[in-house]
């Protein structure tokens, strides 16, 4: 067995794995550099960023081509004689990857012999076959924690973080420990969502008890963390005093985002990313969308149907290529997601693009002949502070009923009915059947707000 070393020490990394070789360690001595200037690859110019998103692009282009028969017969399909292109907007030649081509299969973008894999991540497959996402252990503890971002992540070893993600074999737990073990040297709580070791009430009491500082999270979980706290007589920002919540794992509106800002006394933060490409985009504290991360990922936006990359502003399905993987690299894939870019204007400093998110492309929801974003919805039903954090979308017929639940409120249910109608069809402009019910189901799981009769 290989030897590993590592050295730990907040928002530094090193390890050395013996005998091992990479195409990634070409991309090194620009990152160390960075480190040595004091800079980092989230402020720097967009003339350097893209200069080398062509030089990582190329090499994880190559890298493929020559150790993976799937991509190589794809780029050779669509006319490419090289694994080379000689310029960003030459990316469009490269053809995509599609989630159907991948589900359910662990080797079929397997860059590397299987005796090199460190480390399996699955999704849960429960709409279809599970995607699996192969890393070496240099991926995870060198590669991957190469780039820094000290304004995205303003965090120490002083921190405790509460990581309250999905675990086993999912990503989102066991990456969000280890960046924050491994890059801060900061001390982790592995909670997970309400398992058999960390129930809700348990978590709590450990969250209290060592005096949390962070946590990251589903917004869904932090809204149920909050509703038990109260039930258990814990005062958050007093007995449990974060400085910072991190959202992630499901979408959610600013409305949403500010109830539990509300709630915790601090300032909440999004996330994003996914199983198959890791971290995507993270929100800095000026709170305007989330700044690609650009020592990881190259993100274009194109129109569904046409596959035509889009321009900043126009709103279109996100594709991700990653930037620094040796196992298995991720190349234009489509997420299903929906959202766009925009130049960043960052009073933080961070000058990488800015990604708005839109929802999923099957969770669009058509009223009236137009589309509209659940976010959108969302954020105009929680406008109405008589409700709670826990409702749900109905569309049937192309009319739209809204479950939800009484929040603080004197007023009687019919006058929350009045006021929410009221309120979606001065703001949106169509009329909701509105229906306030006694208790809407809680989950561990990932959230659904929206369903189609």
């Amino acid at each position: 067995m290989e030897k590993t070393t590592v050295n730990i020490r907040p928002r530094k990394m090193n390890v050395e794995i013996e005998g091992h070789q990479s195409f990634l360690e070409k991309h090194v001595p620009f990152f160390e550099k960075l480190d040595e200037e004091d800079r980092a690859i989230e402020t720097i110019s967009n003339q350097e960023i893209n200069e080398f998103h062509l030089e990582a692009l190329n090499s994880t282009l190559r890298h493929a081509w020559e150790n993976n028969e799937f991509y190589r017969k794809k780029m050779i399909e669509v006319g490419m004689d090289s694994p080379l292109i000689d310029s960003l907007s030459s990316l469009s030649k490269v053809p995509f990857l599609k989630k159907t081509e991948i589900a359910g299969d662990r080797s079929k973008l397997l860059c590397c012999p299987t005796s090199e894999v460190g480390q399996v991540h699955s999704t849960s497959g429960t709409t279809g076959k599970p995607m699996y996402v192969s890393y070496t252990l240099a991926d995870q503890f060198k590669y991957d924690v190469l780039p820094k971002y000290p304004v995205l992540f303003p965090d120490s070893d002083e921190d405790v973080v509460a990581v309250c993600l999905p675990y086993e074999i999912a990503q989102p737990g066991l990456g969000f420990q280890r960046v924050y073990q491994f890059v801060f040297g900061a001390t982790v709580i592995s909670l997970g969502k309400g398992g058999y070791m960390a129930p809700v009430q348990k978590s709590l009491e450990l969250m209290k008890e060592y005096q949390t500082t962070i946590l990251a999270t589903t917004p869904s979980y932090a809204a149920l963390l909050a509703e038990e706290s109260e039930k258990l007589g814990y005062k958050l920002g007093d007995d449990i005093e974060l400085r910072r919540l991190i959202l992630t794992g499901e979408g959610c509106s600013p409305e949403f985002r500010s109830r539990l800002e509300e709630l915790y006394g601090c300032q909440a933060t999004f996330f994003y990313g996914s199983t198959e490409c890791g971290m995507i985009g993270v929100e800095c504290s000026e709170q305007h969308g989330y700044h690609v991360v650009p020592g990881h990922v190259k993100v274009e936006i194109i129109h569904p149907e046409t596959e035509k990359v889009l321009n900043y502003g126009d709103v279109g399905e996100i594709v991700v290529t990653t930037l620094m993987r040796e196992g298995m690299p991720i190349i234009r894939y489509r997420t299903g997601d929906m959202g766009y870019l925009m130049k960043s204007t960052c009073d933080a400093g961070v000058s990488s693009d800015i990604l708005h998110l839109r929802g999923r492309k099957e969770h669009q929801i058509c009223l009236y002949n137009e589309e509209f974003s659940p976010y959108l919805l969302e954020n105009f039903l929680l406008q109405v502070k008589d409700i709670g954090l826990w409702f749900e979308f109905i569309i049937s017929d192309k009319e739209l009923t809204i479950n939800v639940e009484r929040y603080q409120t004197s007023l009687s249910n019919e006058q929350i009915i009045d006021k929410v109608e009221g309120h979606i069809s001065s703001t949106l402009g169509f009329n909701c059947k509105v229906v306030v019910k006694e208790k809407i189901d809680r989950t561990y799981e990932k959230v659904k707000r929206v369903y189609f009769q």
